[in-house]
């Protein structure tokens, strides 16, 4: 069990930074909201395309990307 939970950490951290590199504009958020966006990029990625591979990697990183622009919407209302 703690090996998933660290992986999904790890994965997490990974995915949420190539996130932000990927995405344009400079974002002010920290290592653990970058940690957050990743692990739920990776739990969207893992639902939208189950299995284990590229792609899903892929969708993750993608649906991060997504998450990162609707973060920076809600932060832009207030």
């Amino acid at each position: 069990m703690f090996e998933g939970i660290l992986g999904y950490i790890i994965g997490g951290a990974v995915i949420g930074i190539l996130a932000r590199l990927i995405k344009p504009g400079a974002d002010s958020m920290g290592w653990i909201l970058t940690i957050l966006l990743g692990i739920a990029g990776a739990a969207i990625g893992g639902y939208v395309y189950p299995g284990h591979g590229w792609m899903t990697w892929a969708v993750a990183i993608l649906a991060a990307v997504v998450l990162l622009f609707v973060f920076e919407m809600i932060r832009r209302k207030r």
